[in-house]
């Protein structure tokens, strides 16, 4: 079975700053934001992984990280996660 994931990043050096996203692959996804190769996460490395959630299904997957990424769902994530 395949699975499509939604994960939080938190930066090791900046403890408050944090990045959500969607990967196929977790852990080449969490190396290619450590090597630098993301814009918006290069200025924070290291990162690790503060929490992933395996979907089976792309579109819910796709849909929960949009959500992750709106102000509701920053607050839900601070709050829950």
């Amino acid at each position: 079975m395949k699975f499509f994931y939604v994960y939080i990043l938190q930066s090791k050096k900046w403890l408050q700053r944090f990045y959500s996203g969607f990967t196929e692959n977790l852990n080449k996804r969490l190396a290619h934001h450590n090597d630098g190769c993301c814009e918006f996460t290069r200025p924070f490395r290291p990162w690790k992984i503060k929490i992933a959630v395996a979907f089976s299904d792309r579109n819910q997957a796709l849909e929960f990280e949009r959500y992750l990424k709106t102000g509701a769902g920053r607050a839900f994530a601070r709050k829950r996660l």
